[in-house]
């Protein structure tokens, strides 16, 4: 290559590294200024203009989130139908993308079009006719009201990630196992599971992250107090005449808090099954 081949690259290199930092720049702003007016007494918050640090740093917005309105119940509550809904959804999806991606089957192909319509089916659409059977069912104000639609909206695309990263797990393992005399069920749990732990974390992480954040099926089905997730607790913060923003700003940090950690502690497991799921078959 030539010199001028070479500064070319290099200025193109320095294009995308620039487009990256102003990206990241953008990207962190709002978090950025979560956190700032978290810690922000009351009285500046809504400052005009606005100070880009505080003048005084106080954690009066934290203690008044747990202790004066109670976000610690909200909590709680999203831990429950969270994790209960991520375990359900990660073991279905495990074996129904076994039998997808190694069973001989007819219509395959529209069985996993049909998956991935319905990932992406807006739950607005069928809200109503849901808030009827809960309410027929007597699933209203409940834990398990709200778990069973999200594992419903969430199995789709996690049996999609299984599918598809299983597909790379060489055949010459199971046949292993069916020789040494493993069951289905013991060449999944004992065989592929250990191969497939990147797309695991993978639906995992989405599930986990969708039913965290999901905010208009938790409004519907929960009206009471004692079983409202977080983002409708945030929400319904305030009264008539006033609105604490910086308790919710403490709120907000939070939540967002334990996703961002989750994100960072398994990035390369993410990574790795999104990739895997996206170049196999």
């Amino acid at each position: 290559m030539t010199a001028r081949g070479r500064r070319g690259v290099r200025r193109v290199f320095n294009l995308v590294n620039l487009g990256a930092l102003v990206l990241v720049v953008f990207t962190s702003l709002p978090l950025y200024w979560l956190v700032v007016n978290s810690v922000k007494p009351a009285s500046e918050v809504g400052r005009v203009p606005p100070t880009a640090w505080p003048d005084e740093v106080t954690v009066a917005n934290y203690v008044d989130a747990f202790v004066s309105v109670g976000f610690g119940r909200y909590i709680v509550n999203s831990l429950v139908v969270c994790l209960c809904a991520t375990v359900v959804v990660v073991g279905l999806a495990t074996f129904a993308g076994y039998a997808l991606a190694r069973t001989p089957m007819r219509g395959r192909g529209p069985v996993m079009i049909a998956l991935l319509m319905i990932s992406v089916y807006p739950s607005i659409a069928v809200l109503i006719p849901l808030y009827l059977m809960e309410r027929q069912l007597g699933l209203l104000n409940s834990h398990i009201g709200l778990m069973v639609p999200y594992i419903a909206f969430n199995l789709p695309f996690a049996i999609w990630i299984m599918r598809n990263y299983m597909l790379g797990v060489p055949r010459g393992l199971e046949d292993a196992a069916r020789v040494d005399g493993a069951s289905p069920t013991r060449t999944v749990l004992s065989v592929i599971l250990p191969q497939v732990k990147p797309g695991l974390f993978t639906a995992g992480v989405f599930t986990f992250t969708a039913t965290w954040t999901e905010f208009l099926m938790a409004l519907t089905f929960n009206s009471q107090d004692a079983f409202r997730t977080i983002p409708v607790g945030i929400a319904l913060y305030g009264t008539t005449f006033e609105v604490p923003y910086g308790t919710i700003f403490a709120a907000a940090v939070s939540v967002t808090a334990p996703i961002a950690i989750l994100v960072l502690v398994f990035r390369r497991f993410v990574v790795s099954g999104l990739t895997a799921g996206a170049v196999k078959g």
